[in-house]
């Protein structure tokens, strides 16, 4: 059985995330939805908001299930018995960022990390995008899986909650 960890932090979880979790699915048996902390970012999103929210959205999906990774990623892919890591890539920019975490997954590891190249039509959407547009009362519940827009909006304080 062949096991892909899509790690990030999903804060929040977008339709380019479930994008790439639909597309690893096709050449892997099970596909773990890895949420982590990094210590470079400030979340908006609490953890298990993060996790729930993940569940909720992979729900439908057979061969799907969303876990914590509580330390360094190559740890957590040897204790779920991964066989490779997915990364989503929108354009050159992300493979430029990605390229390095690859490689020193795979010194660390020996874990081949496997790039899949987002749709287009979903390229634009990036957690940090749907932040600030949430952020500014915009409307984000096309760029995130249903029940997703709420929460965010709860975290900011906003009194919006649903389309205007």
């Amino acid at each position: 059985m062949t096991i892909a960890v899509f790690p990030g932090s999903f804060d929040p979880i977008t339709r380019g995330h479930l994008d790439v979790v639909r597309r690893a699915r096709r050449f892997a048996d099970e596909v773990v939805v890895a949420i982590a902390n990094n210590a470079g970012k400030a979340t908006l999103l609490s953890i298990e908001t993060r996790l729930e929210l993940a569940r909720e959205a992979v729900q439908h999906l057979s061969g799907v299930r969303v876990e914590a990774v509580p330390g360094l990623l190559v740890e957590f892919c040897r204790a779920a018995d991964a066989d490779l890591i997915v990364k989503g890539l929108r354009g050159g920019a992300d493979y430029d960022a990605e390229m390095p975490m690859a490689l020193m997954n795979r010194h660390l590891s020996g874990i081949e990390t496997v790039f899949v190249i987002g749709d287009p039509a979903l390229a634009h959407i990036a957690s940090s995008l749907v932040r600030d547009v949430a952020r500014n009362s915009g409307d984000i519940e096309d760029l995130v899986p249903p029940g997703v827009a709420p929460a965010v909006y709860r975290a900011l304080g906003s009194a919006r909650t649903t389309r205007e």
